[in-house]
């Protein structure tokens, strides 16, 4: 791939096109803040159950975290480009890179989960699940690429749909975010017939078909390395890694901080985790002991080490990403840079182990999505079947049933894949409690008039 011809500050929605300034790559930053779907993060499901008497992450705060953590990310490997490739750089791309590439990785971090449902990937998994155990009635009713979107519903691809559809009543592209930051968020750059397993760039999918042009359109502005036409498949943008990076450091380290903060996980566990990172980077540990030595308060001596044990993974990050530049620009790279830095570190795979074990298999976290699954999957049992049904041949039920929807996720002259694509629309946007409360409502579990 050619540095100076993977970025672009051409947007969503047929926006005039303006020199490439510092200016539109912050616009994208402050659009997500701003934006509803950014907002209802807030009340989305990290790992924990929420709300509770202690705070831990929810998708918000883990999205501005993951953020942070790009933004250093972009600035080191803008300052690496322009360093080892400033010949290959024409004026307007050296500007890029020292000025703009960490506002495009920070905007992509921000927006990375704004297409994931309420309860985590328990959400994704009942609106996946729907489908599949409704396959008889359903699948005709949709073609194969259809299908295949609906039956694999995955939060990677809609959120390129939250971020550029343009809902009824609404203004065209979305949030209207620059190709550069959507082509960052691209982890799986194929259509969902194409996926699959081993493949790093075709684990999941990156786009629903209704939004198979707007892809094809950001994939040929910022020039995506083209693998297959039929099915659509390409290879990952540079900035994708970067991303991805931050998302799975702060995943793989707040988790466990979390974890510590509601008794899940000791407090001598937490520690002992997090200084073998740190001992495993840096030898010379005095430093960091005699700071322990000093911090009697728990909570900050896990905040510490989880600031050390970041630092030493965005590092690591650094050097492997500049270790394997050529293999990321040509697109042959197959695992992701925290994957590599797993394989030859033992205390990561402890902290990742242990996390799987003690964390993510926990009573808490268990019930969480237990819950979860249920009120998604019967949400859309509710209004599915409604929408998919012919005016003249709704009953009261369903004509009741489809009052519930807000106007822009109505699409009663589009195709059945339209019309379930803005009941998804519906039911992935709500917040857990949104989604809990009307659950409980239409069940008759609560009765009564609330505004």
């Amino acid at each position: 791939m050619d540095l100076n011809s993977i970025f672009t500050n051409q947007r969503t929605g047929n926006h005039p096109q303006n020199i490439v300034s510092r200016t539109d790559f912050q616009r994208d930053f402050d659009r997500i803040i701003f934006s509803s779907a950014f907002r209802r993060l807030q009340n989305k499901t990290q790992v924990f159950p929420l709300p509770g008497s202690v705070f831990v992450h929810n998708r918000l705060t883990h999205s501005l975290e993951v953020s942070s953590v790009g933004r250093s990310l972009g600035s080191a490997i803008g300052e690496f480009i322009v360093k080892d490739f400033e010949k290959d750089l024409n004026d307007d791309s050296r500007n890029f890179y020292q000025h703009n590439l960490h506002n495009v990785i920070a905007a992509s971090c921000l927006c990375h989960d704004v297409g994931n449902p309420a309860f985590g990937h328990s959400g994704e998994d009942a609106i996946a699940s729907y489908f599949d155990k409704n396959e008889k009635d359903l699948k005709p009713k949709f073609s194969e690429k259809e299908w295949a979107d609906l039956v694999n519903f995955e939060g990677n691809a809609n959120a390129i749909r939250v971020l550029t559809n343009r809902q009824n009543g609404k203004d065209e592209g979305g949030t209207q975010l620059t190709f550069s930051t959507l082509a960052g968020i691209a982890k799986y750059p194929c259509e969902a017939v194409a996926k699959q397993k081993g493949t790093i760039h075709r684990k999941k999918f990156g786009f629903f078909q209704n939004e198979k042009e707007t892809f094809l359109q950001v994939a040929q502005s910022v020039n995506l390395i083209r693998e297959s036409s039929e099915p659509v498949i390409f290879k990952r943008h540079p900035f994708v890694w970067l991303v991805e990076a931050a998302d799975d450091i702060c995943y793989n380290i707040i988790d466990m901080e979390d974890a510590h903060r509601l008794g899940i996980v000791s407090t001598s566990d937490c520690e002992n985790l997090f200084f073998e990172l740190i001992k495993s980077e840096n030898q010379n540990t005095k430093r960091v002991e005699d700071k322990l030595a000093i911090l009697t308060n728990a909570n900050e001596r896990i905040s510490y080490l989880r600031a050390k044990v970041i630092n030493a993974l965005i590092n690591n990050s650094l050097e492997i990403y500049r270790q394997n530049f050529d293999q990321i620009l040509n697109g042959t790279l197959d695992q992701a840079l925290l994957d590599i830095y797993k394989y030859e570190n033992k205390s990561l795979q402890e902290i990742e182990s242990f996390s799987i074990e003690k964390i993510y298999g926990h009573k808490a976290v268990v019930e969480i999505e237990n819950a979860g699954y249920n009120v998604m999957y019967e949400l859309l049992d509710h209004f599915i079947p409604s929408v998919l049904m012919a005016k003249t041949e709704r009953k009261s039920y369903d004509k009741m049933a489809l009052k519930l929807l807000p106007n822009q996720f109505l699409y009663e002259d589009g195709t059945d894949y339209q019309k379930v694509l803005g009941i998804i629309d519906f039911v992935s946007g709500m917040t857990d409690n949104f989604a809990t409360d009307l659950y409980r409502k239409i069940k008759g579990i609560d009765i009564g008039m609330t505004m």
